[in-house]
C-alpha cells in the first residue's frame, strides 16, 4: 500500500516552498521519520520526514519546483527492502553511442553511493569524472556537496591524454571565460525583497561610535577557561554586547519600539535578533527575553543558533518577532558598515572587527584594541539624540563591564 508524502504546514503565513533537494531516490529504503526531501522556505530549510517505513516511490515534483502546503511530493511503498533495479531504470545507457572501452568513460556513481547523492551532486560527479565513494562528505550526516566534488576533482591527477578521442567532446570556451546562471534560492529572494522594502519604507540613518575593548578582552582572557568549565560554552564578545544592549534599550525605549500604522508600539522586553550565517544566506533567530538572561545564558543560546543554522534545523518560530537586531560583521573582517534595519524593527546595531589603533588616554597616545559601532535607525521614530545616547550607553557598559554587573 502506498502512503502519500505531502508538503507539511510550514508556519504562519507561509503557503509555499521550493524543493531544494531529494534526500531519497526511488527504490531507497526509508525508516519512519527519516528525512526524504529538503524544502526551502522564505526563512529556513525544512526537512520532510517519511511518515512510514518502506520503500521510496516515484517523485511527484522536481528539484527547484515551487510546491504549496498539502501538495503531493512522493509516495512511500510499504516494505522492508528496496526492490531490485529493473532494466527500465537505465534507459540512458542505450542512448549513448557505444564506447570502445568502459575505462575511458567518467566513473559512474553506483549502488548505495548513487542513491545517497542529490541531483546536483550527481551531476557534479558525472561532470568532473570522480568516484563519490572516495570522497569524504562535509554536508549534513556526511553527505556529499557540490563543493566536495569540485575539491576532489581539483586534487585529482590529470588524466592521460591518449584516450581523449574516446571521451565526449568538451564544451568550447573562449579565453577561459565562463558564466554560470544559478536560480536564487527562496531564502535569498526573500532577503533581497525585505531589505529593499526596508530602504523604501524607513527613513534610515546611521550613526557611529567606537569602543575600547580592553576591559572585555582582559575579562575574557582571565575567566574564559572557568566560564567554559562551568557553563559548557565558550565566552565570546556577543554575550557582553547583547547584555549591554538590553540595558541601553531600557534607557532609550524608542530604539526598541516599532511603527504600526500611525501608532508607536513600545516593548517592555528585549527580544534580540542575532544575525547568523547559514549555508544559503543570513538568518536572524531571536533571543527571547534577553534582558532576563545572564551572559552565560546568552552565549549558550547564540551557540545553539549557530550550530543549528549550519545544520538547517532552525525552527520557524525561532525567527519570528524580535524587537532589535545585532549583526556582527567583524567576524568576517568588516571594518565599518551601515547595516540595514530588519522590519518592523526600528534599529540595528552593527559590530565590526577589533584592531589596535592609537588613541589618547590621559594626554598620552597609547595603542588600544578598538571597534567601530554602527547604529542604523528609522529617523521617523528615533531622533539623532536618542540614537547617539544609545550608542554612548552601550560604549560605557562595554568599556566598564562592571556596569553590566550592577545594572548601571
Amino acid at each position: 500500500m502506498a502512503t502519500e508524502v505531502t508538503v507539511p504546514t510550514l508556519g504562519e503565513s507561509i503557503t509555499e516552498a521550493t524543493l531544494g533537494e531529494w534526500l531519497k531516490q526511488p527504490g531507497d529504503a526509508v525508516a519512519v521519520d527519516e528525512p526524504i526531501a529538503s524544502l526551502e522556505t522564505d526563512k529556513v530549510s525544512v526537512e520532510v520526514p517519511s511518515p512510514v517505513a518502506g520503500v521510496m516511490g516515484q517523485h511527484a515534483v522536481q528539484v527547484g519546483d515551487t510546491v504549496e502546503v498539502g501538495a503531493l511530493l512522493a509516495t512511500i511503498e510499504a516494505g522492508d527492502a528496496a526492490p531490485a533495479k529493473t532494466p527500465a531504470a537505465e534507459p540512458a545507457a542505450t542512448a549513448i553511442p557505444a564506447a570502445p572501452a568502459p575505462a575511458a568513460a567518467a566513473p559512474q556513481p553506483a549502488g548505495d553511493a548513487a542513491a545517497a547523492l542529490s541531483p546536483s551532486v550527481r551531476r557534479a560527479v558525472l561532470e568532473h569524472g570522480v568516484d563519490p565513494s572516495t570522497i569524504q562528505g562535509t554536508g549534513k550526516d556526511g553527505r556529499l556537496t557540490k563543493e566536495d566534488v569540485a575539491a576532489a576533482a581539483s586534487a585529482k591527477p590529470a588524466a592521460p591524454s591518449a584516450p581523449a578521442a574516446q571521451s565526449a567532446p568538451a564544451p568550447v570556451t573562449t579565453g577561459g571565460r565562463k558564466e554560470e546562471r544559478v536560480k536564487m534560492t527562496r531564502l535569498r529572494q526573500t532577503i533581497a525583497k525585505r531589505l529593499k522594502e526596508a530602504q523604501n519604507t524607513a527613513a534610515m540613518l546611521t550613526t557611529f561610535n567606537d569602543v575600547d575593548m580592553t576591559a572585555v578582552i582582559e575579562a575574557r582572557a582571565k575567566y574564559k577557561d572557568l566560564f567554559e568549565k562551568k557553563h559548557g560554552v565558550r565566552l565570546g564578545f556577543m554575550g557582553f554586547f547583547v547584555k549591554a544592549a538590553t540595558m541601553a534599550l531600557k534607557d532609550i525605549p524608542s530604539v526598541n519600539a516599532s511603527i504600526e500604522g500611525d501608532e508607536i508600539v513600545y516593548h517592555d522586553y528585549a527580544d534580540i535578533s542575532v544575525a547568523v550565517s547559514a549555508p544559503n544566506g543570513l538568518v536572524v533567530p531571536v533571543i527571547r527575553d534577553a534582558q532576563d538572561l545572564s551572559v552565560a545564558g546568552i552565549e549558550k543560546t547564540i551557540g545553539d543558533f549557530g550550530k543549528r543554522a549550519k545544520d538547517g534545523t532552525l525552527k520557524m518560530d525561532e525567527m519570528k518577532g524580535g524587537t532589535f537586531t545585532i549583526s556582527n560583521g567583524g567576524v568576517f573582517g568588516s571594518l565599518m558598515s551601515t547595516p540595514i534595519i530588519n522590519p518592523p524593527q526600528s534599529a540595528v546595531l552593527g559590530l565590526h572587527r577589533i584592531e589596535e589603533r592609537p588613541v589618547v588616554r590621559d594626554g598620552q597616545v597609547v595603542v588600544r584594541p578598538m571597534m567601530y559601532l554602527a547604529l542604523s535607525y528609522d529617523h521617523r521614530l528615533i531622533d539623532g539624540r536618542e540614537a547617539v545616547t544609545f550608542l554612548v550607553a552601550l560604549k560605557n557598559a562595554i568599556e566598564d563591564p562592571t556596569r553590566i554587573l550592577i545594572d548601571l
